[in-house]
């Protein structure tokens, strides 16, 4: 959903707005936490860069009465490499929980529940090769509503879930490899405000095939501070389920994030309640800066 901004990106797009080409590289870290939406842009060749997190979840099934409750942890690698727009991602979540039936005998589980391996390409990015006219006589004029905000960046995303045979969180009938894919849609509007959409399809060619869609707004309060607010659904023959996530994130430094964020669906049947903390950080070491032109081929 980049850093939070998907996120802080206002800040930078104040830089890009001026140039008719750019590279995926911000001087700021862009992170997809603490949603759990992908952003459009990527992080740039050769660097490398990990955000991660652990919650606590609570789950009530009306269904028997149990509650299952426990830790995860969540693991993003991004690596962008060959082409600036082009990022490898693997996505894990190792979770630990108690499985408890009232009257009878609870069950504790652990193990890697979910492991995605894909790639991320950003296909079409509204700002390039686009300069913007700054009125250097008024800050109102800068700031007025502009159609142009409308037309979000563009990426696709596909890869593969891969599941160990001994995973406790996937029926034995849903086998252990199955392909996913996703369009990505940003939008950026004056005032700070940033707008990532997901489209996703996802365990293709199985009988638990799920289809779904995560919307993400991002609001930056200051260089530091963003909140956001994210709407997921998701939709198979087996569970359908809406949650709705909140949270903030800071700016430590550069190139680290830290944030924290809060969920909860709305399933008649299940109750689900989930909180936790996560960090982002990336390096840049052996990242060289893009050579910028402008139309004349005049070095910038």
């Amino acid at each position: 959903m980049q850093i939070l901004y998907k996120h802080y990106f206002w800040l930078v797009l104040a830089v890009f707005g001026t140039q008719s080409v750019y590279s995926q590289y911000t001087d700021i870290i862009n992170s997809n936490r603490p949603g759990e939406s992908f952003a459009a842009f990527s992080v740039g060749k050769t660097v490398v860069q990990t955000e991660g997190g652990i919650s606590y979840i609570n789950e009530k099934h009306d269904a028997n009465d149990a509650e299952i409750s426990g830790f995860y942890v969540d693991l993003d690698i991004r690596l962008g490499f060959w082409k600036e727009e082009l990022e490898f991602i693997a996505d894990l979540q190792y979770r630990m929980d108690t499985y408890e039936i009232p009257g009878g005998d609870s069950s504790s589980r652990n193990g890697l529940k979910n492991s995605a391996l894909g790639f991320k390409y950003l296909v079409y990015d509204p700002f390039k090769n686009y300069e913007e006219k700054v009125n250097l006589y008024s800050w109102k004029a800068n700031q007025k509503f502009k159609w142009r905000q409308f037309v979000p960046a563009v990426a696709v995303y596909g890869g593969v879930n891969l599941y160990l045979l001994d995973n406790p969180y996937i029926s034995k009938d849903e086998g252990y490899l199955s392909p996913k894919g996703m369009i990505i849609l940003q939008n950026h509007f004056t005032g700070g405000w940033v707008f990532v959409t997901n489209l996703l399809v996802d365990k293709i060619g199985t009988d638990y095939m799920t289809f779904g869609g995560i919307f993400t707004t991002t609001k930056s309060f200051d260089e530091r501070w963003s909140g956001f607010l994210e709407f997921q659904g998701y939709k198979s023959d087996y569970y359908n389920d809406i949650i709705l996530r909140g949270g903030a994130a800071y700016l430590f430094s550069d190139n680290i994030q830290l944030d924290i964020s809060i969920g909860k669906n709305f399933r008649d049947s299940t109750d689900v309640l989930y909180g936790g903390i996560g960090i982002s950080w990336r390096s840049t070491v052996n990242y060289q800066d893009i050579k910028l032109f402008k139309d004349d081929g005049v070095k910038k």
